[in-house]
């Protein structure tokens, strides 16, 4: 049954994989760089998990799947007609993202469930690591401001995933808690997206602070 867990990591790892490709070709970058960003996308996320369980060397390197599944995405993604079908749709991005984003915080936060000592918070912790790290990673090379701190519930969305699993995990079975986790992150990303739920900013609870200082005087 762990093909199952594989599976659904390597449609993650595709999906991370189209996001940074795409954001690497609207960055003007050079094949190399697209595959790179793709490939960090991917990857990024799981490596840092790994790092933080203590689980040396990362998946990655032992078991190389879902970096070859992640590079070839990119390669298909580069393809002329390819890239002009997705480059057309901002939708594509939405969704390739907020896949990654489900799959890979059900299958951190699980991964951490599953490790000995896990506790609610370091399985939270790991999941949202797992889930936004490679979008960072991408953020960051791209030199774009990153999804977790501008778009519309986003790091909050992984959070909520992971601590939804916690919450079912004793009493689901592992697979269905996470399609069920995958599911609810997925939903709630494109819903927030769709009718632009947002955290508020910091200069809008500064200005409603300031108005309200001022009202009092």
């Amino acid at each position: 049954m762990e093909i199952i867990v594989t599976t659904l990591e390597i449609i993650g790892a595709i999906a991370f994989a189209v996001s940074g490709a795409l954001v690497g070709i609207r960055k003007n970058m050079d094949v190399f760089g697209v595959c790179v960003l793709g490939l960090s996308t991917a990857v990024g996320g799981g490596v840092i998990r790994d790092l933080i369980l203590g689980e040396t060397p990362p998946a990655m390197f032992t078991n190389p799947i879902y970096a070859i599944a992640g590079l070839a995405t990119c390669l298909f993604v580069l393809i002329p007609e390819i890239r002009t079908m997705v480059e057309r749709s901002e939708f594509v991005l939405l969704l390739a993202d907020a896949v990654g984003l489900g799959i890979f915080t059900a299958s951190g936060t699980m991964h951490a469930l599953e490790t000995a000592d896990a506790n609610a918070f370091l399985a939270v912790f790991v999941g949202v690591v797992t889930g936004v790290g490679g979008g960072l990673l991408r953020d960051v090379m791209a030199s774009v401001p990153p999804y977790i701190f501008t778009k519309h519930v986003y790091a909050v969305a992984s959070i909520a995933g992971g601590i939804l699993l916690c919450v079912i995990y004793p009493y689901v079975d592992k697979y269905i808690g996470l399609f069920i986790t995958s599911a609810f992150v997925v939903v709630l990303r494109l819903l927030a997206s769709r009718f632009r739920w947002e955290i508020p900013k910091a200069e809008d609870v500064s200005l409603h602070h300031t108005k309200n200082h001022s009202g009092k005087e």
